[in-house]
């Protein structure tokens, strides 16, 4: 049983929360937040912009609530600290976690700037417990298949690929979201998912020309980028919060194989994912139970019971996924593609 301290109970700290209670090897130990902290476990007027169903309340038996970040840092009954704080205090608080010797999981991005998500993986690396960083695309249903189609060539080699996540602004966190120097806009918190998943596809990319515009945060709040991978696929991905009231939140993807085209959009529902091939049509791959949330944060505790670091996701990539949208934001800013190491 892995004990964790879910740090931070917003909006992603409730959405963990909600798959914690879905797994049988996890046990919720505490909650700890500086503002909003319902000790009666009512959650109920938290949301985001994916449907959460049902609103959570919480059984709080045995759940300890505290504002006090390092008594569960002096905890010996935490293995692990789940941290869903907004992205200014996660080098903070990571590195406090990882010196004390728990184990740390930590919401995207792993921080606002390059360098200091690079603090957090030197304590990491320094670390006798586990870290890895919340990039819950990889495992995501639709995702996980595409990622094992293109490993196992099902359908021959990838030709071209589209990732597109747009949406409102955000409605909840505005005093962070919307403060582009803090958030680093939708481009940082929004966009680097499909960053992170190129660069799981395709490897790190070797260079990158973005296009892009500020909205509501002050920083780029809708970018288009255009990524050179080894293999020499057309790969792009779009990301937005300019998106105008009563859009929602939509996510997709269009992946032109030798043999095939995956298509995936999340406004079909059950029918999100469909498969193209010459001379046999097109058909809708059942989608995978669970969501990414789950499956993140069950690989967690898999990597903590077997002692076991992580590999699907590592300190590293969180870092190269922010560098990315450095030169992104760089080629944005310049207006011409950026070279990357």
């Amino acid at each position: 049983m892995v004990n964790v301290a879910v740090v931070g109970l917003g909006f992603m700290g409730v959405t963990h929360l909600r798959a914690y209670l879905r797994l049988p090897g996890i046990r919720i130990a505490a909650l700890c937040a500086s503002r909003h902290l319902p000790e009666n476990g009512d959650f109920s007027s938290v949301s985001g912009n994916i449907a959460m169903g049902e609103p959570l309340r919480l059984d709080m038996t045995g759940v300890r609530a505290t504002r006090d970040f390092d008594s569960l840092l002096s905890d010996p009954a935490i293995d692990l600290i789940d941290l869903c704080v907004p992205t200014p205090r996660h080098v903070e608080l990571a590195t406090r976690a990882l010196r004390a010797g728990k184990h740390v999981i930590c919401e995207k991005p792993l921080a606002r700037t390059a360098a200091q998500a690079r603090e957090i993986l030197t304590a990491a690396r320094e670390a006798r417990g586990f870290f890895m960083p919340a990039m819950c695309l990889r495992f995501w249903p639709g995702w996980t298949w595409l990622k094992q189609a293109v490993e196992a060539g099902t359908f021959g080699a990838v030709k071209a690929a589209r990732f597109r996540r747009v949406g409102e602004a955000p409605a909840w966190g505005r005093d962070v979201y919307l403060d582009g120097t803090a958030s680093g806009g939708a481009l940082l918190d929004l966009h680097i998912h499909d960053v992170d998943f190129v660069q799981h596809l395709f490897g790190r990319p070797t260079a990158v020309y973005a296009q892009g515009v500020g909205f509501h945060s002050g920083a780029i709040d809708h970018v288009v980028a255009q990524y050179t991978v080894a293999n020499g696929a057309a790969v792009s991905a779009e990301g937005s919060w300019a998106m105008a009231t009563g859009h929602g939140f939509n996510m997709a993807y269009t992946v032109v194989f030798e043999r095939a085209t995956a298509d995936y959009d999340l406004a079909r529902g059950a029918d999100a994912l469909k498969v193209f091939e010459a001379g046999r049509g097109g058909r809708v791959v059942p989608p995978e139970p669970g969501d990414g949330y789950l499956g993140e944060l069950d690989y967690m505790a898999e990597c903590i019971e077997r002692g076991r670091a992580p590999r699907r996701v590592t300190a590293e990539d969180g870092v190269s996924a922010v560098e990315i949208c450095e030169a992104e934001e760089e080629s944005i800013r310049t207006g011409r593609p950026v070279a990357l190491k």
